[in-house]
């Protein structure tokens, strides 16, 4: 990509997002705004307009224009000069965070933009922005008298979003006030943002107007992307994609809404469909990437999208971080770990992501290198949920839980949409034996983000604790779809269908667990590309077949149990093929485990361990005197005894095995 990337392709670039930092800037987006300017200082340079500062050059020479930064409809630039005392004003009500104040420069209180109405926010938000009766008329649901004209007096689309943007907030902020507590009574979802009804029925009175004038194509996007906001808020998805596809179309390089794009995307059938109606740029490619990140889609093809990315931003934080992500979901932590440390030798003060930092430290159980990043953390700042959440996983590690909930608690008062916080925090009350509240805690993690296969598996786990299997089975089961190969998720359905009783059912899941722990384990540069089994399992699948009285089935999973001391195994040791896994991965569910962070070693030594064999361990020592067993029982005294006697050198089953090899002799002083 890089090389179809020409010199005025890439000023052009530098243009773009320059305009859009500043253009975020102006509209108080503040993350979006930090995000272009970020991406655009990690720009490849380019000599004439990159130059460096020790080197001769006349400093009067005029520094190009950027087109992208003027106003091309004069409608609007005439309006943005005619408000410009009035934006300054209310801008700065917005910075110093009196968001009322900064809406009433613009609309002031006693022009209301919507009729005021008696009824309860949460009716007033059903009707407005659930109950659409067109899927595709931006003016669904309004009244014909209210078609033909906008509530809002004349404004420029700028001032008119930051007014609106301000009420918006304003609502969240009482909403915030109004729920207090974290978990607490009234942190349940019942108290809303009651701009909502208002803020949508103006909207569409504006769109419907512009609609009805003909000057649609003259929308920059922005009053598209806060109407798409304000209908996820409303669980109005379907509509809101759509709007926010046609905000990304007019304003491309404005990163918020390409992020709320993203959270709207519950699979990769969803990407699909949604990659078919976005415009083909850069930017599309960058989202490409980090929804393939989020969908833990770890393919070449999102590695090589994101290695060409890399050429044009070779210095970009954001696209280190996505491929940081991207080793951690595929469970290669130590990568991941060695880019987080170059981001944070390069910008010690970033703190963004580094909260998934510490989960990778965590795992790793690097309490010396995790400790040192809670320092570096919390130097820069304490009140950050990031650091909250670096704070909390070190303390964690240390066993010490009820500090850990507390920094959680204390990242969630800060946000209350930090995902980290809400799953680890589950975690923690699981650790704690508070299942009810692992449980309050997973649900929230979920309503943020439904991806989030750690909240599903916990959710799961939680359930069986509670001796739930039916609810247990189900959220292990969107884990599993999440994370279809990972062994973990899979001996979780299993597990629970075996307590259900539905033995077929958890030997198919369980099968599912062999093929999918085989792609972690499977290294073709040094072992062949042979796959590594995992024991335990293949013992769970030898005693439910014999449960299903099916004992040469038994007998045969017994055998591969017993030949993972020696790390062989035939090839057709699994039944189920990886097309198998695929199909059923939009039926069947598949969690990474949320207790994928509680794992104390990297899987680089479960790895070598299992390829080199396992040695006598529990398991394979219970498979052996199953086939000793078994063998006595149809007549092979000679593998009776051997078996036996290997149990004696084991150490484990001794007496059974001195009892077994005594009936052996017994028998064949009998046949003698």
């Amino acid at each position: 990509m890089a090389s179809n990337f020409s010199e005025d392709n890439i000023k052009e670039l530098k243009y773009r997002l320059e305009a859009a930092a500043v253009q975020c800037s102006e509209r108080c987006l503040y993350q979006s705004a930090k995000w272009a300017a970020e991406i655009l200082d990690s720009i490849i340079p380019i000599d004439n307009y990159d130059t460096d500062p020790d080197s001769p050059m006349d400093i009067t020479e005029p520094r190009p224009q950027n087109p992208y930064l003027r106003t091309q409809d004069p409608v609007e630039a005439a309006l943005e000069a005619q408000e410009y005392h009035k934006y300054l004003l209310a801008k700065s009500y917005f910075d110093t965070r009196e968001y009322d104040r900064c809406a009433s420069v613009f609309l002031p209180p006693t022009i209301s933009p919507v009729s005021l109405s008696t009824s309860s926010p949460q009716s007033k938000l059903k009707s407005s922005l659930r109950n659409r009766k067109s899927q595709g008329s931006p003016h669904a649901g309004l009244k014909d008298n209210d078609l033909k004209r906008s509530p809002y007096p004349k404004l420029s689309q700028k001032s008119l979003f930051l007014a609106l943007y301000a009420k918006y907030l304003a609502g969240e902020k009482r909403k915030n006030e109004e729920t207090e507590m974290v978990l607490g009574p009234a942190d349940g979802g019942a108290t809303v943002n009651r701009e909502l009804p208002d803020l949508a029925r103006g909207l569409e009175g504006w769109f419907a107007e512009r609609q009805e004038k003909g000057v649609e194509d003259q929308n920059h996007g922005w009053l598209e992307y806060l109407y798409g906001v304000i209908l996820i808020k409303g669980r109005n998805e379907e509509e809101a994609r759509k709007w926010l596809i046609r905000s990304v179309h007019l304003n491309p390089f404005h990163w918020g809404a390409w992020q709320e794009l993203n959270d709207l995307l519950a699979s990769t059938e969803d990407l699909k469909q949604v990659v078919e109606h976005l415009p083909q740029n850069i930017m599309t490619l960058i989202f490409h990437v980090h929804c393939s990140q989020e969908l833990y889609q770890a393919t070449e093809d999102t590695y090589q999208t994101l290695s060409e990315l890399e050429n044009i931003f070779p210095t970009s934080a954001f696209l280190k971080t996505q491929r940081a992500l991207l080793y951690y979901h595929s469970k290669d932590f130590e990568e991941a770990s060695h880019i987080f440390t170059d981001i944070l030798i390069t910008s010690p003060h970033r703190l963004d992501s580094l909260d998934h930092y510490s989960n990778i430290l965590y795992v790793m159980g690097a309490r010396p290198q995790l400790a040192f990043v809670a320092q570096v953390a919390t130097a820069t700042d304490k009140f950050r949920p990031e650091t909250c959440c670096v704070v909390g996983n070190y303390y964690s590690l240390k066993s010490e839980h009820e500090k850990a909930v507390m920094y959680f608690r204390r990242a969630l008062t800060l946000d209350r949409n930090f995902l980290s916080a809400w799953t680890l925090m589950g975690h923690e009350y699981i650790e704690m034996k508070n299942t009810h509240a692992a449980i309050e805690s997973y649900r929230r993690a979920v309503d943020v983000n439904r991806k989030d296969y750690r909240a599903w598996y916990g959710l799961g786990q939680a359930y069986e604790v509670l001796d739930m299997s039916f609810y247990a089975l189900f959220y292990y089961q969107r884990a599993a779809a999440l994370r279809p190969y990972d062994p973990k998720m899979w001996q979780a359905v299993g597990s629970c269908y075996a307590k259900m009783g539905r033995i077929e059912q958890s030997i198919k899941a369980l099968k599912r667990a062999l093929v999918a722990g085989s792609y972690y384990a499977e290294d073709p540069s040094q072992h062949g590309g042979r796959k590594i089994l995992d024991p335990e399992t293949l013992y769970q699948i030898a005693t439910l077949y014999e449960r299903l009285e099916d004992e040469e089935e038994a007998a045969a999973y017994m055998e591969l149990t017993l030949q993972q001391e020696t790390g062989g195994q035939p090839d057709e040791v699994s039944d189920v093929s990886d097309s198998e896994i695929e199909d059923d991965q939009s039926n069947t569910a598949s969690t990474s485990g949320a207790n994928q962070r509680r794992a104390r070693r990297s899987p680089n030594d479960d790895e070598e361990e299992a390829y080199h064999g396992t040695g006598p361990t529990a398991t394979t020592s219970k498979a052996r005197l199953w086939l000793a067993r078994w063998s006595l029982r149809h007549g092979d005294l000679e593998r009776a005894d051997q078996l036996a006697g290997e149990l004696c050198q084991d150490g484990v089953e001794v007496e059974e095995a001195k009892a077994l090899m005594r009936d052996v002799r017994a028998r064949r002083e009998a046949g003698a």
